[in-house]
């Protein structure tokens, strides 16, 4: 699979109750490690916000299968 690149939508394959993120969950890619093998990824909350921002390995983040237009 193609890495993604900052600034990418990706999906969690799983959640992420410590930070009150349901598997499915939306963020963006700020920042790509070593090639695309972890993604820093930050999550918003609807009120513009900072959620959490989580350091994923790229087996817990996939491409989402729909995004909002």
């Amino acid at each position: 699979m193609k890495p993604f690149a900052e600034l990418d939508i990706v999906q969690l394959q799983q959640a992420h109750p410590e930070c009150g993120l349901p598997a499915g969950a939306l963020g963006t890619v700020v920042l790509v490690h070593a090639q695309g093998e972890a993604y820093e990824v930050e999550f918003v909350q609807p009120d513009g916000h900072t959620q959490a921002v989580l350091t994923l390995p790229a087996t817990e983040v996939t491409k989402p299968l729909q995004q909002a237009a």
